[in-house]
């Protein structure tokens, strides 16, 4: 079989991202090599593609190259929603979870609202994961649309299912309320 140099390339770098995730002597996956991955995949789409096009069209090309560079990753995981003990089917989705450890989630819009941040930091919590990127492809250059978020509390007292190791029912952390004063009535 004949391979060309583009080819070659795309191989060698594949095998360097595979034995390149994993912390040196540990099995533990180094986030932020994945999180580095996921960014110059983007980077490739979005140097090809350029800004305007709709997010599933972004969508399907990083996909395309998160396998290329041998990164594992699901589509539009379905993400459970509890409410009291009640499993409600309110179809949220992420975009992408790659590694089993990032959430991604794609965008295409003006600019990035406070709204999908506080989207994706609720799908990090809802999911139990400690990353997430909330990528932006409607920019002139792609580094001014990505935003890395970390899930600073994860519960380890979550009991965790085997594949996409997400809660059997999500953990809530209750928030510590302040009750306000009482005002004088003048």
């Amino acid at each position: 079989m004949l391979f060309t140099a583009e080819t070659q390339r795309r191989r060698d770098k594949r095998r360097e991202m595979q034995d390149s995730l994993r912390a040196p002597n540990s099995d533990r996956v180094d986030l932020n090599k994945i999180t580095r991955g996921v960014i110059a995949a983007a980077i490739e789409v979005h140097r090809h593609l350029g800004p305007g096009l709709l997010e599933s069209a972004y969508q399907e090309c990083i996909c395309y190259e998160l396998g290329q560079i041998g990164l594992a990753f699901a589509r539009e995981v379905h993400l459970p929603l509890s409410y009291k003990g009640l499993q409600l089917e309110c179809n949220y989705r992420l975009d992408l979870l790659v590694e089993d450890e990032i959430v991604v989630e794609l965008k295409s819009v003006e600019q990035i609202l406070p709204v999908h941040s506080a989207q994706l930091l609720t799908y990090l919590k809802a999911a139990n994961k400690q990353i997430g990127l909330l990528i932006n492809f409607h920019v002139p250059v792609l580094k001014n649309g990505i935003k890395r978020m970390v899930n600073e509390y994860k519960d380890p007292n979550c009991s965790l299912s085997s594949s996409l190791r997400f809660p059997q029912r999500p953990c809530v952390s209750a928030v510590n309320s302040i009750p306000p004063e009482p005002k004088d009535p003048l």
